[in-house]
């Protein structure tokens, strides 16, 4: 269980903050709207309104306290630029600052961000990925050039093992675990054979999965 401290509570910081309830995370919210602070209550530890780009209000939430520090504000820069200079002035441990351009994200990186988020464009990858091809179930990028896919089993693999198949040598991408009824099977092996009732996920870079899908 992690501390986290979650500044904006627009879209994006409220499916933040639930998610981070579902995973069972202390989490203290911010924001400076009074309704959005009172809707998150019943999913967070604590909330407070204020003024993030307020030095004295955000000392007086301890920053250093926490492992995480989010910020999600959406559709005013200067504030998101201001406090994530500041909570990196004031101890911040991790601070992580949501972008909506690429110039966003250079200025963010600059001014005391740790790392950087950019939903809109992560969201519009995964979306073309998903949908531009028959086999993609589900997508998961690792970084620039490594990713997870769930697959179909493309049908001239149906009855195959996967030793047979060895699209590790031939493609450099490994099946890592097969999924029969939303439960996930990793104990597989080379003498494992596809059947038409699994999926896969299989890791490899990206040009690699999708040559080996035909994607």
């Amino acid at each position: 269980m992690k501390s986290i401290l979650l500044i904006g509570l627009g879209r994006f910081g409220q499916n933040v903050a639930a998610k981070l309830d579902e995973l069972g995370h202390e989490v203290m919210a911010v924001d400076c709207d009074e309704e959005r602070v009172d809707a998150i209550l019943p999913l967070v530890t604590n909330a407070q309104i204020g003024d993030s780009t307020n030095e004295e209000f955000l000392r007086s939430l301890g920053v250093g306290n926490f492992d995480v520090c989010i910020v999600a504000i959406a559709h005013n820069f200067q504030s998101s630029l201001e406090t994530t200079s500041l909570l990196k002035e004031l101890g911040g441990k991790l601070v992580v600052a949501r972008a909506e351009s690429d110039v966003q994200k250079k200025f963010l990186l600059r001014n005391g961000a740790d790392q950087v988020v950019y939903p809109e464009a992560q969201m519009g990858r995964w979306t073309a990925i998903r949908y531009s091809a028959d086999h993609i179930l589900d997508y998961v990028p690792l970084d620039e050039q490594y990713s997870i896919f769930e697959v179909r089993i493309p049908e001239r693999w149906l009855g195959k093992t996967i030793g047979e198949l060895n699209v590790r040598r031939k493609f450099g991408v490994n099946i890592m675990a097969l999924k029969r009824d939303g439960r996930l099977d990793m104990n597989i092996s080379a003498e494992t054979a596809l059947t038409e009732d699994c999926s896969m996920l299989v890791l490899g870079e990206t040009g690699a999965l999708q040559r080996c899908f035909n994607l």
